[in-house]
């Protein structure tokens, strides 16, 4: 079986190829830039925004039988551009674009991914816990576009889909719009260089969840094959929750930084305006050459957001139930504070961040 795994150089994406490369697959890879991995794969250099440049190489697919797509099109800001309908139809299109070049190729099943956008978080209150069986939110959302256009599809084509809605995905890829280990690893390295104290910058406390990418890309491979995956939508977490103030001291451990009282900052602000400083680290150090704008993408507008950056107030829980999945028989879970920990260890690894 041969496996196309669109926005590869993504979190997610990266993840999957390792995932699937490791199960034996072939594993066609389709992003502007390689995903870092040590498995074997074929890479596709490829922007789905260029729909001419998809179907000029629709060729390359002719033996996918599974389609995982993770390729997401975001705009400067991040969380404004998700009310935006350019953003919409742009990922409506990029979708379109990859679908239509495998229009002859002997597709078998797709796995879309979602998030809790599906369920309005980032609009309003959810129900707790938010089921994948409660009634489509009717908002905005390039999910639904997406996800109109697979089912359509499906139904003329007769291949199966699964859509995944992962809460909070974990991992080590830097320069993508949603992974925090690369921001937080930013802010404790700047936060030692200056002398200034790594306290958590968010705002009022909460409860979360979050979900390991490796987790996510085997619920991405179980799927593919797996019968009780067949056109479902399933919820993602590691299966338990956390609060970011209680995880702090963790994570300072592990970056090898004294952890400090709460600093409230807006993240997206500070590390801007400490570039120069990332300069000094990455020369003293030995890193990658890795600006800090290159390593961050949009992800430290994701912080802020998921730090409740500002809030006086707890922002409304959004807890998801994964009862269905693990009923179906996907039934991995993951410690978070490890997971924080692994990805940050990686990260050193990598030399994209010091090890202090």
């Amino acid at each position: 079986m041969t496996v196309l795994v669109a926005g590869a150089s993504g979190l997610v994406g990266a993840a999957c190829v390792t995932a699937f490369a490791q199960a034996g697959w072939d594993v066609l890879a389709v992003s502007r830039r390689a995903p870092e991995t040590d498995e074997p794969f074929e890479h596709v250099p490829l922007d789905l925004t260029d729909a001419a440049a998809v179907a000029g190489v629709a060729g390359r697919f002719a033996d996918v039988t599974h389609l995982v797509y993770t390729a997401v099109f975001e705009k400067p800001g991040l969380v404004r551009g998700w009310r935006d309908p350019d953003q919409m139809r742009t990922n409506e299109r990029m979708l379109q674009a990859l679908t239509g070049a495998l229009a002859a190729a002997p597709l078998q099943h797709v796995t879309l991914l979602q998030g809790t956008k599906a369920y309005g978080v980032h609009r309003h209150s959810i129900r707790i816990p938010a089921r994948e069986r409660h009634p489509r939110d009717e908002h905005e959302n390039f999910y639904w576009l997406q996800e109109d256009h697979l089912r359509a599809l499906a139904g003329e084509r007769g291949f199966g889909w699964t859509i995944l809605r992962p809460q909070l995905v974990v991992g080590p890829t830097h320069g993508v719009a949603m992974n925090l280990p690369p921001v937080i690893g930013a802010y404790a390295a700047i936060c030692r260089a200056e002398g200034l104290p790594f306290g958590f910058p968010g705002g009022a406390p909460y409860v979360t969840e979050a979900v390991d990418v490796r987790l996510v890309a085997n619920a991405a491979l179980w799927a593919a094959t797996a019968p009780a995956a067949r056109d479902q939508h399933f919820n993602l977490t590691n299966g338990e929750v956390f609060a970011w103030r209680d995880l702090w001291p963790a994570l300072a451990e592990e970056l090898g930084v004294e952890p400090a009282p709460d600093h409230p900052r807006r993240l997206a602000e500070f590390l801007p305006e400490h570039a120069d400083t990332w300069d000094r680290v990455v020369a003293r150090h030995g890193l990658r050459p890795t600006p800090l704008a290159a390593l961050l993408g949009e992800s430290h507008h994701y912080a802020d957001f998921h730090f409740a950056a500002g809030a006086e107030t707890a922002p409304p829980p959004a807890f998801v139930s994964t009862v269905k999945i693990h009923q179906a028989g996907f039934t991995e879970t993951c410690d978070t504070e490890e997971s924080f920990r692994h990805w940050l260890r990686v990260l050193g690894e990598r030399r994209i961040l010091p090890v202090l």
